[in-house]
């Protein structure tokens, strides 16, 4: 499985970059916040550790 840590940057499978903000307990469900300037940035609630394609930084 796939290691992500709190304040990773990650490429998510639909092609969007975003920093992972908070990671559930049993490391599955995630928080990441996608964009690139505070006009456009969205908080995604829905995530998991599987809608991850790579860690970037």
């Amino acid at each position: 499985m796939l290691k992500v840590k709190e304040f990773d940057r990650v490429l998510l499978k639909d092609g969007r970059e975003g920093d992972v903000m908070d990671i559930s307990k049993d490391g599955i469900s995630l928080v990441i916040d996608v964009g690139s300037s505070p006009e456009d940035w969205k908080t995604l609630y829905d995530k998991t550790i599987y809608d991850i394609e790579k860690v970037i930084t």
